[in-house]
C-alpha cells in the first residue's frame, strides 16, 4: 500500500482475518458492494462465507461472486486432451487449479439457490474465459488488434447462451433484498 498514491491508500484499509469472520469485523449491512472473486472455491463448504457476506451487505447492495464453473469442469481437460481429467471432472466438483492447489467448483443453479436462501437473488450472471481458458498463464500478450478481438468476443460469449454455460468461470451478480421485500 505504501507504493500507492494517497488517492488510493487513503481510501483503502487492509484487514487480515478469516473470511467467514467478516461479520465479526464489520457491522451488519455495512457495505453497498461486496466482491468475492476467486475465493469461494477454496472453501469445502461455502455456506459460512456466504452467510457472512449476506450479513455485511446492505439492503439493495450488490454481491459479486467469481467462481469456478462446476457445470463445465470437464471443458479444460477435454480441450487439452486430458481424458483422465475429463473423467474426474464428470465425477466430482474438485479440480487441481493452475497453481497446483485442489479447489472446488460451484454449479450455477445450486449457488443461485444458496444465495436466494440468504435473500441474495442472482439478477445477472456471465461466463468468464469462454475461449481463453486453455491459454498458457505465461503466454505473451498478443498485438493490440488481436487483444481487442479477444476481449470483444470473450465479453460477447460471456453474456450469450450457450457459450456462457461452458465458461471456465461464472460471474454472478446478486442484489440484497430489503426486509420489506422478504415478506
Amino acid at each position: 500500500m505504501a507504493a500507492e498514491p494517497s488517492t488510493v491508500s487513503d481510501q483503502v484499509r487492509l484487514i487480515r482475518g478469516e473470511a467467514e469472520a467478516i461479520g465479526e469485523l464489520f457491522a451488519p449491512a455495512s457495505f453497498d458492494v461486496v466482491l468475492c472473486h476467486g475465493v469461494l472455491m477454496y472453501f469445502p463448504d461455502p455456506g459460512p462465507l456466504l452467510d457472512a457476506i449476506a450479513q455485511v451487505v446492505a439492503p439493495g447492495g450488490i454481491v459479486s461472486l467469481l467462481v469456478r464453473n462446476g457445470d463445465a469442469l470437464a471443458m479444460r481437460p477435454g480441450l487439452l486432451g486430458d481424458w483422465d481429467g475429463v473423467g474426474k471432472a464428470f465425477d466430482g466438483d474438485v479440480y487441481r487449479n493452475r497453481i497446483g492447489v485442489d479447489a472446488r467448483a460451484d454449479r450455477l443453479a445450486e449457488l443461485a439457490a444458496e444465495l436466494a436462501l440468504r435473500r441474495l437473488p442472482v439478477t445477472r450472471w456471465y461466463g468468464v474465459r469462454v475461449f481463453t481458458d486453455t491459454a498458457a498463464s505465461d503466454a505473451a500478450l498478443p498485438d493490440e488488434a488481436t487483444l481487442d478481438a479477444i476481449l470483444h468476443f470473450e465479453e460477447r460469449a460471456g453474456r450469450t447462451d450457450p457459450y456462457r454455460q461452458v465458461a471456465a468461470l461464472l460471474h454472478l451478480i446478486a442484489v440484497r433484498e430489503s426486509e420489506s421485500s422478504a415478506s
